[in-house]
């Protein structure tokens, strides 16, 4: 794992109803990322924040705001998954916790991600026809 590069992008948001809006520039936020990094810097894995102006998302629940971020890691052939993806359901519906969540799961468990449905392959191998 020495030297996996991970990108997390924010896409544009557009907030249709104002419960599901969180500051992603405020300080707060830079610094729970900041702490984010270093802590994945120990196991050798390094994390970069981008911005994605070119796509906006409308949101209107908190599985939107989940759609809103994406995590890249080359190196386990993910291009770009969202967080909700990647967690399932959120339990606390805190977005810090869910990309941590997220974040760590592709860094340290890559192979326990669902495939996405397109290209989800069925074959066990048993001879029943799938």
């Amino acid at each position: 794992m020495n030297g996996k590069k991970m990108v997390l992008t924010f896409f544009r948001q557009e907030h249709v109803r104002n419960d599901w809006q969180v500051d992603i520039a405020g300080p707060s936020f830079e610094s729970f990322l900041q702490d984010l990094a270093g802590d994945l810097l120990r196991y050798g894995v390094q994390l970069e924040r981008a911005e994605n102006d070119a796509i906006t998302i409308a949101i209107n629940s908190y599985a939107d705001l989940l759609n809103s971020v994406r995590i890249s890691s080359p190196a386990d052939g993910f291009s770009s998954l969202c967080v909700g993806h990647v967690i399932g359901k959120s339990a606390n519906l805190d977005l810090q916790e869910d990309i941590r969540r997220a974040v760590n799961r592709v860094a340290f468990a890559p192979e326990t991600i669902p495939p996405e449905d397109h290209n989800r392959k069925v074959c066990h191998n048993c001879g029943c026809g799938c």
